[in-house]
């Protein structure tokens, strides 16, 4: 496994908050003592803590510090509610200069890990492509953000046999997925380029000779049109299933072809169940409204299979979380991969982690109020 870039030495006095900077100074005068921390976070999550403990271990080898790591949950299991994720124990002049750092490194990777794993839980037999590179906040939080969704997708695929995450859109992550570069097709930037949708396809063609070809068909609003047209101009490789269609329809418009009423008679004929419940208007608009709805999905999947390219594969796109895929799991909607960064967090207040002493000098002690950090049993993972 490729060692994280977040490892690196930093100037931890210059990005740690203040308090921490000053109670190093006061330990320093007035003493020094061995403490263990408990880090946690306050709800649910996938334990996804290797990148934090990597950079941990990597400033006390810089500054000949001798700490201990003691981690409760294999990487990829479930952690409760206010469970600690780890003990970490050492210097207490070390060790409190780290936690601001720890801290950002610790509760988003776990909560964009839980989040992968219910995706992948929800349509197992689906792959997905982790595109959220865009979407970071630089390229610190691109590489925690890709590795919470390689843990949450490991853990899907080892619990449940899901198919999982299969890639991601970055070369510099693309080893958390077990790749060397990676995975994407062409922006519509390139479409408007061509000219026209079977002109783009053409132009990769030619430069990515072995590679599968990719249609963006949403550029001009004519998806089926498009599509077919592609696939006309290179049957062989459609019938080889070397083609894939990748849906990112606009959602202010339907697919082409589709309305309100045409979106209910294509669920109707592929998944006539889907209605018969009570649904929420978001699940409504999932389902069969605008944008890359489960009817539009449907309605893709019947016109190709008319045409006669039943192996052509469909991808989809735009605003794939874990509630949107839920709804396509109900409508069996005909997806092969999902290209999503939905797995980024979406409230940030629940991303964060926190931590308090629970011993000084082998002596337990902790805020009150949180003596449910305490050691209850030897749980430690190696």
């Amino acid at each position: 496994m490729q060692k994280s870039t977040l490892s690196n030495v930093t100037d931890v006095s210059a990005w740690t908050d203040k308090y921490f900077s000053n109670t190093k100074i006061l330990i320093e005068h007035f003493g020094d003592k061995q403490v263990t921390y408990a880090f946690f976070l306050r709800r649910p999550v996938l334990s996804a803590i290797r990148l934090a403990e990597e950079w941990i271990q990597t400033q006390a080898a810089y500054r000949s510090i001798d700490i201990t790591i003691e981690k409760m949950h294999k990487e990829g299991e479930w952690v409760g509610s206010g469970e600690p994720l780890m003990y970490l124990s050492g210097s207490f002049a070390f060790i409190v200069e780290l936690e601001t750092l720890i801290l950002q490194k610790l509760g988003s990777a776990c909560i964009a890990a839980y989040n992968a794993y219910e995706m992948c839980q929800t349509l197992p037999q689906v792959s997905f492509l982790a595109m959220d590179a865009r979407h970071c906040a630089g390229t610190e939080m691109a590489e925690i953000m890709a590795y919470g969704a390689s843990v949450g997708s490991v853990a899907a695929q080892q619990n449940l046999g899901a198919v999982g995450f299969i890639g991601n859109a970055t070369d510099a992550t693309a080893h958390f997925f077990g790749k060397e570069k990676g995975l994407g097709t062409v922006p519509h930037a390139f479409i408007g380029y061509a000219g026209s949708t079977l002109k783009a396809a053409q132009m990769f063609h030619e430069c990515f000779p072995e590679e599968n070809l990719p249609i963006l068909a949403d550029y001009f609003g004519c998806e089926i049109t498009d599509t077919l047209e592609v696939c006309d101009a290179f049957s062989d490789l459609a019938k080889q299933g070397k083609i894939s269609v990748r849906l990112d329809t606009h959602g202010g418009r339907f697919l082409e072809g589709l309305d309100t009423q045409k979106s209910y008679q294509v669920l109707e004929r592929h998944a006539p169940d889907v209605m018969l419940e009570y649904r929420t208007k978001t699940q409504l608009h999932d389902l069969i409204g605008m944008g890359v709805s489960a009817a539009a999905l449907w309605s893709m999947r019947e016109a190709l299979d008319n045409a006669g390219f039943p192996k052509v594969r469909i991808i989809a796109s735009s605003g794939f979380s874990a509630q949107k895929c839920l709804s396509m799991a109900c409508a069996k909607a005909p997806i092969d991969i999902i290209g999503t960064g939905s797995f980024l967090p979406e409230r940030w207040s629940e991303t964060y982690a926190t931590a308090d002493i629970i011993a000084y000098d082998n002596k337990p002690m902790v805020k009150v109020g949180r003596e449910f950090l305490f050691k209850k049993h030897a749980k430690s993972v190696v």
